[in-house]
């Protein structure tokens, strides 16, 4: 009888672990998504139109600084929320008045999550974006390359950087798209 009741107990605790994972590396994923957006929009890329899924899938571990801020980021809404809690527990009367009365209502609880989602969402596009702009400067700032096809052709530049199937390159004010492994040499983007 306890054996069951141990061994449900175990495959319910596996089951949660593995929804939670799941849930939080497809919340990095659309985190990698964001960041790596802005990081091309910045120089007039769409990447949309030049990666493909497998891109996004490994877009937050391409770079530490998006893995970094995305597992602080996941934390921090965590603690956010159980303090939130706790604080209403602790201290209901206070806890009434900081939120003008609006604990007692019925839809509080939706509302404290959705302010929650709304907050993060807000928080994510703001940090993506500073990060777009960081990483532009130091884009402009790293070393330029000579790159060489195979016709012996080189050209140079410095790399935004790359998908699969395609290396983005700077060229003074030129956004070159060079695909890789195709007869196309280059396509100008702006």
């Amino acid at each position: 009888m306890k054996e069951g009741i141990i061994k449900d107990a175990y495959e319910l605790i596996i089951k949660e672990i593995q929804t939670i994972i799941t849930i939080a590396y497809l919340f990095i994923v659309a985190i990698g998504m964001l960041f790596t957006y802005q990081k091309y929009s910045q120089f007039g890329i769409n990447i949309f139109d030049y990666a493909d899924v497998f891109d996004f899938l490994i877009a937050p571990f391409s770079d530490f600084k998006i893995v970094f801020f995305s597992i602080i980021t996941i934390g921090l809404i965590a603690i956010l929320i159980k303090i939130d809690i706790i604080l209403e527990k602790k201290f209901p009367k206070t806890y009434s008045k900081l939120s003008f009365g609006w604990n007692k209502k019925k839809s509080f609880n939706n509302t404290r999550y959705y302010s929650f989602v709304i907050l993060t969402i807000s928080y994510l596009y703001l940090a993506a974006n500073n990060y777009g702009k960081h990483t532009m400067k130091l884009i402009k700032k790293s070393a330029p390359i000579t790159l060489k096809y195979s016709d012996n052709e080189t050209v140079k530049g410095i790399v935004i950087g790359k998908t699969q199937g395609i290396l983005f390159l700077l060229q003074d004010e030129k956004i070159k798209a060079i695909p890789i492994g195709s007869i196309v040499k280059e396509f100008e983007i702006k």
